[in-house]
């Protein structure tokens, strides 16, 4: 998605699209990847406003994912929302400093060099943000037993998981001799 600064006056911009993934080349890759399947195109809902030098643009991005639980292995249908900020700067303006102090605001913010800003990098970032890195089909999902692989959260296996825990396991028959 673009934009043309040149015709922006300091009325706010409201712009709403829907983007077919394949249009942003990060996300595709994630899709390939297998880490997540895109149901739905991402809705874009935008509002651009000109403040002074700067073009500030407040965005949301929402879509719907799908991705197996990382405890469990279930399938699961979630939807993904992401709203941000950012403040675009014409690159050719901005002042070349050794030593530059960062505002909160400096740490949103784009140059963009031309007559047009591409949002593409800032939405593909947004999305990418929001994927889970350890998704859980629900909060309290109980996973699959060690033993033989059920899925808890159907009802107990039966499996006695009661000795010591997997990370110390190797240590269960350690004796030290004086």
């Amino acid at each position: 998605m673009k934009i043309k600064v040149e015709g922006l006056s300091d009325a706010p911009v409201v712009l709403s699209a829907q983007e077919p993934i394949t249009d942003f080349p990060a996300l595709v890759a994630v899709q390939e990847a297998g880490e997540c399947t895109f149901l739905e195109p991402l809705q874009l809902d935008f509002t651009i406003e000109k403040e002074f030098r700067q073009i500030r643009v407040h965005a949301r991005v929402t879509t719907k994912i799908r991705m197996a639980c990382s405890r469990c292995l279930t399938v699961f249908d979630t939807d993904l929302e992401s709203d941000f900020t950012v403040f675009y700067s014409n690159a050719t303006e901005m002042p070349i400093e050794e030593e530059v102090s960062l505002t909160a605001e400096d740490l949103i913010s784009a140059p963009y060099v031309g007559d047009y800003i591409d949002f593409t990098t800032e939405i593909e970032e947004q999305v990418l943000l929001e994927i889970p890195y350890k998704p859980l089909c629900h909060d309290d999902c109980k996973g699959i037993c060690v033993t033989c692989g059920a899925d808890l959260n159907s009802g107990e296996c039966g499996c006695d998981r009661s000795g010591t825990g997997l990370a110390f396991s190797a240590l269960k028959n350690f004796t030290v001799k004086r």
